[in-house]
């Protein structure tokens, strides 16, 4: 998933690319484009009030039915996107008393990618969200991507430019591959 529902969004197309070397090197993959997800920002009176929203249980579903997470976050303010967190967030939320604590996160591996415009590539979001997702249960893998001047880095069928930035995305793609198809 991508952290961003903007058309024409970088971190869609760096996902894009990474999902098409997920696939060759093995792994079913399932994009999940949040926008198909809209879910209220994350209140726990409104928790309480009206149960999980629907998107968040869709969710979550098919979160839990996978071994792994391969997120592009953009960088917002240094962070990762309101969008992201609030997903995150929902997700993580019980909806019985009988369901496993963080459910769709206990176990699961992630990778982490990012693009941006600036220099930095959104490597300060990556930082939080590595933070965030090993609180709740999850393993990053050490390999991550920042894609930096994003904007130019992509040809008109979506590929990467630099074979450089190609390589880097593969050593992220496949440590996430080798751990949950290897089975390691």
């Amino acid at each position: 998933m991508a952290g961003s529902a903007r058309r024409d969004s970088v971190n869609c197309k760096l996902l894009h690319c990474a999902v098409q070397l997920a696939r060759e090197a093995g792994a079913e993959v399932t994009e999940v484009d949040l926008a198909e997800y809209p879910m209220p920002l994350y209140d726990g009176d409104w928790e309480d009030a009206n149960g999980l929203p629907e998107a968040a249980k869709r969710l979550k579903a098919l979160m839990i039915e996978h071994d792994g997470f391969l997120i592009a976050s953009p960088e917002y303010n240094s962070s990762i996107t309101p969008l992201l967190k609030n997903t995150i967030d929902w997700c993580s939320r019980a909806e019985s008393d009988s369901e496993p604590v963080l459910q769709a996160y206990d176990g699961k591996t992630a990778a982490l990618i990012a693009a941006s415009p600036g220099n930095l590539g959104g490597i300060r979001a990556l930082r939080h969200l590595r933070e965030i997702l090993g609180n709740i249960g999850v393993y990053v893998v050490p390999a991550q991507y920042a894609l930096s001047q994003a904007y130019q880095a992509f040809d008109e069928q979506g590929g990467l430019t630099d074979p450089r930035a190609g390589k880097a995305l593969r050593r992220v793609v496949e440590q996430l591959v080798r751990l949950r198809v290897g089975g390691e």
